[in-house]
């Protein structure tokens, strides 16, 4: 299998709060992204809530934006267009998954 090395998978992980649907399914909400390598922008991107229709709210909020450019865009965002019990979770796995970014690209130079 050919593998297209022009984008890499990251996964960012942050605690659920009490009371969520999908605190019975995952301990954890995770904020996976397909990223392009040279210019950081996220191509594609998912949430593990309890809904696919949340998933992909996510996915289209964060999808053409840049880690390279920090993730404030992001967290505004997700403030102000997600309404729900997560924010928080999903504000912390974007900075996790950040994190993770910088730590990989940071380590290529």
């Amino acid at each position: 299998m050919e593998f297209n090395a022009k984008t890499m998978f990251i996964a960012g992980h942050a605690r659920l709060p009490q009371g969520m649907a999908a605190k019975s399914v995952y301990e954890t909400l995770t904020i996976t992204a397909e990223i392009d390598v040279k210019y950081g922008v996220i191509l594609k991107a998912s949430a593990t809530l309890a809904t696919e229709h949340g998933s992909d709210f996510i996915g289209r909020l964060l999808r053409g934006t840049s880690l390279k450019d920090g993730i404030d865009e992001q967290i505004e965002a997700i403030q102000t267009y997600y309404k729900g019990k997560a924010t928080n979770a999903l504000i912390a796995a974007m900075k996790d998954l950040h994190l993770h970014f910088k730590q990989i690209t940071e380590g290529e130079k």
